[in-house]
């Protein structure tokens, strides 16, 4: 898969923890009116994602906001819980984490697959997007997509292609 299945974030609440109490956070609430840079991943705590995706993103925070960027998020089909202890467990202070726990988003854009031969069962696939008031303006999608998909692959989606991206479309 090569293209995202909407060209518009889809309408959904997430469920979040913030200072031990639950709160709702829209797509209005990360898209309305922002540019912000997505990146989505299969798992928290996972090897490439907390290594190399997550860490990528928090190191190059400052120059996507140079170039016009709002908010970075990462998100992941993991509870609030997961996201918030893989959050403080990478240090980290600028990445806002999304938790998608039911995968009401990444289904609706087409990117939930199975990886039930690892044990996940239904997780995002990676990729990343730069979205300008819930308009997704461009999308990088691993290649490979398919439904029980036994790699993982992370060729594209990472933070130097987004930023060179966001240089060459100013």
């Amino acid at each position: 898969m090569d293209k995202l299945k909407t060209d518009k974030v889809p309408e959904v609440t997430f469920k979040t923890r913030v200072d031990g109490d639950w709160k709702e956070v829209s797509t209005d609430d990360i898209f309305k009116g922002k540019k912000v840079v997505v990146f989505s991943l299969p798992g928290a705590f996972t090897p490439t994602c907390s290594s190399t995706h997550l860490p990528g993103y928090e190191e190059k925070y400052d120059e996507l906001k140079a170039l016009g960027v709002d908010e970075v998020y990462c998100m992941s089909v993991n509870d609030s819980f997961v996201m918030n202890a893989w959050a403080k467990d990478q240090g980290v202070k600028n990445v806002k984490m999304i938790p998608d726990g039911s995968g009401e988003f990444t289904e609706a854009i087409g990117m939930l697959v199975k990886k039930d031969n690892l044990g996940f069962g239904k997780r995002s696939w990676r990729y990343s997007m730069f979205v300008d008031d819930g308009d997704i303006k461009k999308s990088f999608i691993e290649p490979g997509f398919q439904d029980d998909c036994p790699t993982d692959p992370f060729e594209v989606s990472d933070v130097d292609n987004m930023i060179n991206y966001l240089k060459e479309n100013q």
